[in-house]
């Protein structure tokens, strides 16, 4: 009994273990099933390539087969593959008219390819290509839910933040309250300006109900991003503070995605393994070489009465024509390097629109941040002054209301600011490629 209830005295501790952004981050790396389907990808990829290098080995095979009738061709070769043919076997009748015979084969067969062409080469290049192609989806895919989380983490901080403004203007409207009851026993203000600051609380109470509610959504919504059990509990260390403007240029962005983005990276890798299938498509035209070595074994019964014989031999097949299908082959091959082509020109362009936007985004941001903290020292000051105003009589309760209102409505505008800035500069390094478990956005 007392370890059952140490037990759940200690799982509300376990559960509120401190999380910091970077921690999120590792956490989902290792728990989001994008990342188990996207290491599967990778690891099937590997297999093919595997797969492709076995043209390169011989084939070895073993089979079993049993025949049994009295066709005289059909008896006569079978007693000699089973060194069973005697002196009385010539005999007229006995050759025109055999009784029923049991051939069991026993066979065991060896084929190497000797020259396939080059086919077997182009298989392992478009394996390799493909292999590199799984690669550069895991790392996106990296990316992306490292940016997820960013987006659900700084979600939670942003509704906490919310949450907490929300509380603090009920409070405030709460401490107007009793002020107003203290103005009015004065003689100084009427019942209506009482009315009116009850429902200005109820409207603020009511903001802060929507803020409670939108942050529970939030926290599940991290934890769908971290792969985690939905009602998981956090305590989340990563405070939402604007982040230092970068310092790259526009075009300096451009050029890391460029050179990072690992969709352009698979654009390039499926223009070459069009390419490399165009290769294949042709060398179907070439003839081809084997090699065959197979040693049977032939009785009459399972056991025994039988003989063993080989053979080995080399093959030459050269596919002369075949109604015309390898040449459509290469042709849809050859529409293939095109398409491709034209899609990775088509990505290129809008790779660097959207690095252009994710810029110019960050930019803004960064300007609606220097906006919003200067709106809210302005209101700050402007609510005490209202205050010290009205409890000397000098101005009405509207005015302290629309006071109250505005700074409320500024302190919200900031953190909205706050982590609309931090979410552009996540946007600015995912569509550079440069996003990673080590990116300054995740401090």
């Amino acid at each position: 009994m007392k370890i059952a209830i140490l037990a759940l005295l200690a799982a509300p501790a376990w559960a509120q273990d401190p999380l910091s952004l970077k921690d999120a981050v590792r956490i989902a790396l290792e728990k989001h099933p994008a990342m188990d389907a996207a290491g599967a990808q990778v690891s099937a990829a590997e297999t093919r390539l595997r797969q492709a290098h076995s043209g390169y080995l011989p084939k070895l095979d073993y089979s079993e087969s049993w025949q049994r009738s009295n066709n005289p061709v059909f008896v006569f070769s079978s007693l000699l593959t089973q060194h069973q043919f005697s002196e009385r076997n010539f005999q007229v009748g006995p050759l025109n008219r055999p009784d029923f015979l049991n051939n069991f084969q026993s066979q065991v067969t060896l084929d190497q390819m000797v020259y396939d062409a080059g086919q077997t080469k182009t298989r392992m290049r478009s394996a390799e290509l493909g292999q590199d192609m799984a690669g550069e989806q895991r790392r996106r895919t990296e990316m992306d839910v490292i940016a997820r989380v960013i987006r659900a983490y700084n979600a939670v901080i942003l509704s906490q933040d919310s949450l907490n403004v929300a509380q603090e203007a009920v409070r405030s409207a709460e401490a107007d309250l009793r002020r107003a009851d203290s103005v009015r026993e004065a003689g100084m203000a009427t019942d209506a300006d009482v009315l009116s600051i009850r429902v200005h609380l109820a409207s603020v109470r009511e903001q802060e109900i929507r803020r409670g509610n939108d942050l529970e959504v939030a926290k599940a919504a991290l934890n769908d991003a971290l792969g985690l059990p939905l009602e998981t509990r956090h305590n989340l260390t990563t405070s939402l503070a604007a982040l230092p403007a970068p310092a790259g240029a526009l075009e300096e962005q451009v050029r890391n995605a460029e050179q990072n983005r690992p969709e352009l990276k698979q654009m390039k890798l499926s223009t070459t393994l069009a390419e490399t299938q165009s290769q294949a498509a042709r060398s179907s035209l070439l003839p081809q070489v084997s090699f065959r070595v197979a040693f049977e074994a032939d009785r009459q019964r399972f056991v025994n009465r039988g003989g063993a014989n080989w053979y080995a031999g080399a093959f030459l097949r050269w596919n002369l024509f075949n109604g015309f299908a390898d040449q459509a082959r290469i042709e849809e091959a050859n529409q293939e390097i095109i398409r491709a082509k034209a899609q990775q020109r088509q990505f290129d362009s809008a790779v660097r629109l959207q690095v252009r936007q994710a810029h110019l985004n960050l930019a803004a941001a960064q300007e609606r941040l220097k906006v919003t903290e200067a709106t809210v020292a302005e209101a700050e000051e402007n609510l005490r002054i209202v205050k010290n105003r009205y409890e000397n009589g000098l101005t009405n309760v509207t005015e302290l209301l629309r006071s109250e209102t505005a700074l409320l409505e500024a302190r919200l505008r900031r953190l909205a600011a706050v982590h609309d800035q931090r979410l552009a500069a996540t946007d600015l390094q995912l569509a550079a490629g440069t996003l990673s478990v080590n990116s300054d956005v995740l401090n």
